[in-house]
């Protein structure tokens, strides 16, 4: 880490350093895509370098949108529809909609939520069964959790925890009408507990392969159905997903925030497998998307029981995701590092740019959270910048011992070589697979080919886990 004082790298480098978060492709699941204009939307916290500025941000990708944040976002629930978590025409109607109105986080937002809305309802005709108002609730969840990412962009950022309310509404009501309904349990886990759902392909108690899935940062709980617990019952497996401090509930509603120590998170929610009936507890895998490639591969570096490991992509270090310039603000100093943030950064920023700063500090700091709520720009920049340097596992991956997949994928946006690194770093059995624009699975996480993407990481675990 380079450590610069207050009088070097004068404002308008910072400036152009911020300007490089802004405007740059965006992940939705785990970390998804508020600009003031179109031009400027934000990128997800803790992830690496978005390429803006030249050439093509989807590479092979098809354009909804000119600005990559949004266009990665909509790939991302067109993705989706392949295990019924979104519908193509309502996702191309809400992009006609939005380019008519003019895109902007404002009407990216309301277009988002009213269909959400809409999909809460019945459809036309007659009157809706339960499978009809299941699917159409998991579909508004992807909806919602689009307008949720870009809120703090909007004119009404304190519409915020009421927008993840509705989402996580429409998400428990797709839960509930399932069949079977997953198993809702809290995990204890400090002051505040962890919310989980564990789906089943029947009630019985046979024991079974279990994988825990981890969400990375912005991401909400409709992204894991689609990248991994749908996968998980087709083959008869068991499935939790889970919030983690930083993600859904715990972040939004119990206000608590990430943490390195991701081994105390998984820790008891292997404890809470164990003592089920339909667990084998000699085969459990646990994955990782979007920034989880770097929490999951901290837990399982400290988790024996953990039989199979999934990293997607490989995250050794979230810090590294932001422009040097950007880095260069902290310092070893708290006083000093502030100073500069408020005293040459702050002043200089845009609405776009300071929207982008908000969302990117959120899940790390509360007060950076209560502040965007409030419309304002968080005055602390050195303790979440801190939290964020801290998840650095370089010194770790030598010491995970169970099987390991490292995914990369083509024009990886957010952590461009560290999945090899991670993968080279590893001692354990391990294998790297990189997902290619040749099979439409470019990009972080693989937004347009979650079918694909799920594909190679279950029949992996299958050979390993089954």
């Amino acid at each position: 880490m380079t450590y610069v004082s207050a009088d070097r790298t004068p404002g308008p480098s910072r400036r152009s350093a911020l300007a490089g978060l802004v405007g740059g492709a965006a992940a939705l699941a785990g970390c998804t895509a508020p600009g003031a204009s179109p031009a400027s939307a934000p990128t997800p916290a803790g992830t690496g370098s978005p390429q803006s500025g030249t050439g093509d941000p989807t590479p092979g990708a098809m354009t909804l949108f000119e600005e990559p944040a949004y266009n990665f976002s909509c790939l991302w629930a067109l993705g989706g529809a392949g295990f019924s978590a979104a519908e193509v025409g309502e996702v191309l109607t809400a992009v006609n909609a939005v380019d008519k109105a003019g895109l902007s986080a404002q009407t990216y937002v309301r277009t988002f939520r009213e269909l959400g809305d809409r999909l809460m309802g019945p459809p036309p005709g007659s009157e809706p069964d339960d499978e009809t108002t299941r699917f159409r609730a998991l579909r508004a969840a992807q909806y919602y959790a689009q307008a949720l990412f870009f809120v703090l962009g909007s004119d009404d950022p304190g519409s915020e925890e009421d927008l993840y309310r509705a989402g996580r509404g429409a998400w428990d009501r797709f839960c509930d009408l399932s069949d079977p309904a997953p198993v809702k349990a809290d995990v204890p886990y400090g002051a505040v507990p962890l919310p989980v759902w564990f789906f089943r392909p029947d009630p019985s108690e046979t024991r079974r392969p279990t994988v825990i899935l981890t969400n990375g940062s912005d991401g909400q709980n409709v992204d894991m159905w689609t990248y991994g617990v749908a996968a998980a019952l087709d083959r008869g497996w068991n499935a939790l997903v889970y919030d983690g401090p930083g993600q859904g509930q715990v972040l939004f509603v119990d206000r608590v925030v990430f943490t390195p120590a991701w081994e105390r998170v998984v820790g008891p929610l292997v404890d809470w497998l164990s003592d089920r009936p339909d667990v084998d507890v000699s085969r459990i895998g646990l994955t990782g998307l979007s920034m989880a490639g770097n929490l999951a591969p901290r837990a399982a570096a400290f988790e024996d029981r953990i039989a199979a490991l999934v990293a997607m992509p490989g995250c050794v270090e979230p810090w590294l995701g932001f422009p040097a310039e950007v880095r260069e603000i902290l310092t070893t100093s708290k006083a000093e590092t502030n100073g500069i943030w408020n005293e040459e950064v702050v002043p200089g920023l845009s609405p776009a740019e300071a929207a982008t700063m908000k969302k990117r500090f959120e899940p790390f700091s509360v007060p950076a959270m209560l502040a965007a709520r409030r419309g304002s720009v968080f005055t602390d920049f050195y303790t979440p910048a801190t939290r964020i340097r801290a998840l650095r596992i370089t010194d770790l991956v030598p010491h995970i011992r169970m099987p390991t997949l490292v995914l990369d994928y083509e024009g990886e946006q957010f952590y461009p070589g560290q999945a090899q690194q991670m993968f080279d770093a590893l001692t354990a059995p391990k294998d790297y697979v990189k997902l290619t624009a040749a099979e439409g699975a470019q990009l972080h996480c693989s937004p347009m080919a979650p079918q694909l993407h799920c594909e190679v990481v279950f029949d992996w675990l299958q050979e390993i886990l089954g």
